[in-house]
This record gives C-alpha cells, structure tokens and sequence, in this order.
C-alpha cells in the first residue's frame, strides 16, 4: 500500500507533467501574431524625442485651442520651473524666488513695475527658444542617419512608426517596395495630421525635404510665422461653428469640456467657460468687436509680441500687487507664490528682509 507522502509525491509529479502539456499547448495553439510589424513597446524618451511636444512653452494656447494653465509660470520662472515643487522645501524655494525678484528688478528699487516685468517674460520666452533650438539639433540627429542634412517624410515615417513599437527594418522595406502597412486607425489619423504638418514646414520651393531649421518648425511652430499661421488656421478650423473663418465668444468658449456629472464637475467647467471668456474679450479680441480674426489670433498666439508680453506683465502684477501702486513689492510675490510658481510658500515673511 503506497504510504501518504509517496502519494503526494506522486500527485505533485502528475500536476507538474499537467501544467508543461498545457503550457505547450498553450504556445502552439496561440494565434499568431497578424501585425509582424510589432515590436517591443517604444520607449517614450525615444518617441518624445520625435514627436512635435503636445504642449508648447512659452505659448498662451496649445495646438489643440486649449489655453496654457502654466503659461505666467513658464514666462516669469523660464528653465527654474521644474525646480519648483509643491513638496521642495519652502525655506528654499523662498531663497530662489527672492533671487529671481532681483534679477527682475534691474532698478534696484525694491519693486517691479510692468517694463521690468515685460523684458523679463521677453527674455524667457527667448530662454524657451533657445532650449527647443538645443534639443532639435538631437533629435534631427536621430531622423537623420546618415547625416545628410535632409530627412524626408517617409524617413519620419519610419522613426516614427518604430517609436510606437513597428519594427524598423520591416517597416522601411515594406516603404521601400510600396507595400500596404497595416497600421491602426488612431495611429494612421495621427500620422497624417503629422503629415499636414510636415508639408506646413516645407519652406518653398516644396521638396518634401525637411532641414534642419525646417524640423525645429515641425516640431516647434511657435519659431515660424508660417508655421504660427498653421497653427490659427488648425485652432479656427476646430472652433468656428458657422465657417466664416472667425470666431465668436460663444464658439470659443464651446469647446467640449466633458460630460457634467456632479457638482464638482460642473464647477470645472464653469471655471473653464468663465476663464476662456476673459482671454477672448480681454486680451484675444483686440479691437473688442465681439468678433476674433486669423489675424488678431496670430498676434495673440505669437509668443514674441512685446504688446502681448506688456500685456501679461500688467495681468501679472494685478494679481498680487495689495497696495495697489501698480508695482510687485517681495511680499506680495512671495505671498502670492503659488500663482508666480505653483509652489506654496509657508511664513512667506519670516526673515525675508534678512535673507534678501
């Protein structure tokens, strides 16, 4: 008679030979894989690095109409706002804000008034530039191979497709030979809005040949006046309701912000409409006629128009300046430090005049 821990044994060995049949099994009889031209998934520090950003520094309104959340704190803190966090600590975020005060500053006279503050966003805007600038000259380098100073579309093609997992080699030879690719829908829309956008930044004579200052305007409009005429014409196209090329307050603020489902979410979108309305009828509409044109959007979406960067100075100082001298004294921009750096400052007074 077999003894209790041989049987065990026994069982242990049978559900061991069970479990490898079907993972056999399982392996044979899994379908195979259709779309070959899968990969690995990309890595997104690959696919950033080609990609056009979603979401552009420096500039009051994204691609897609949205208006830029960040967009005081990217033009007043420049390359210093990833320094800011809402966990860093607040004694030293108080030290880098009193430093940025002075720079700011340049009179020495212990405020800010709305010129100082317009170069300021001016030479930010400028710091924008130059870091996208930087970065294009390595991402071309990773469209470009071979190093010839041109990379057409179907060479972004490919770069593109393999950043989303298709296999490269596959994917060139199937071009190369003008062989159907099977690619999803969502992937094939986004590929000819990239497209569309590819030959917008094709300086004439059209060569289908980007270079390398005509990438940094693929991946960066903000650098081009055509490319800033683009994105208005991308911007109205999505926006106007009754195609007149124009925008009324209404169609502006008529984005859709997403089904209301309770009260928070109905404070959300209340927050949106009343934001978007005061940007329409205070800064977009220039003449306040009710009425936005391609060209007073293009001015407003420029980011190098000293009247806009005036403009936001003004908006900048209302919003802390307490005394009302139409100037930023320490104090307010310290205690008004969440607005200027999304970072709150506790005992923003403590010893500032000691430490400044």
């Amino acid at each position: 008679m077999m003894s209790r821990q041989a049987f065990l044994c026994s069982l242990g060995s049978l559900y061991l030979s069970l479990l490898f049949v079907f993972l056999l099994m399982d392996v044979y009889a899994r379908p195979a894989n259709n779309s070959v031209l899968k990969e690995k998934p990309a890595d997104s520090k690959d696919e950033n690095e080609i990609l056009p950003p979603d979401h552009l520094n420096g500039v009051k309104m994204e691609m897609d109409g949205h208006l830029n959340k960040e967009f005081h704190q990217e033009v007043f803190l420049g390359k210093d706002m990833e320094e800011f966090e809402e966990d860093s600590e607040p004694r030293r975020n108080r030290k880098k804000l009193m430093v940025i005060f002075s720079k700011v500053d340049i009179n020495n006279d212990k405020k800010i008034g709305a010129k100082e503050m317009q170069r300021w966003i001016m030479e930010k805007t400028d710091e924008h530039f130059q870091e996208a600038v930087k970065e294009n000259k390595m991402h071309f380098r990773a469209v470009d191979p071979d190093g010839d100073g041109h990379v057409s579309w179907d060479e972004y093609k490919i770069k593109f497709l393999a950043s989303k997992g298709f296999n490269e080699k596959e994917i060139a030879e199937k071009i190369r030979n003008n062989e159907e690719l099977k690619i999803d829908e969502e992937t094939q829309e986004v590929l000819d809005n990239l497209k569309d956008r590819w030959y917008q930044a094709d300086n004439p004579p059209p060569d289908l040949l980007l270079n390398e200052e005509e990438f940094l305007s693929f991946l960066h409009p903000e650098h081009s006046r055509g490319m800033l005429k683009f994105m208005v014409k991308e911007i109205i196209r999505d926006l106007d309701q009754d195609g007149d090329k124009k925008l009324t307050l209404s169609e502006f603020i008529s984005l859709p912000v997403g089904t209301v489902e309770n009260q928070q979410a109905q404070d959300i979108d209340d927050d949106w409409v009343k934001d978007r309305r005061k940007e329409f009828e205070e800064v977009i509409d220039a003449n306040h006629d009710g009425i936005v044109t391609m060209e007073e959007l293009e001015e407003y979406m420029d980011p190098m128009n000293e009247y806009n960067a005036l403009n936001e100075a003004k908006q900048m100082i209302a919003v802390a300046d307490e005394n009302q001298n139409h100037h930023l004294e320490l104090e307010e921009i310290l205690k008004y430090s969440e607005y200027f750096t999304g970072s709150k400052l506790m005992d923003y007074a403590r010893n500032v005049h000691e430490e400044f």
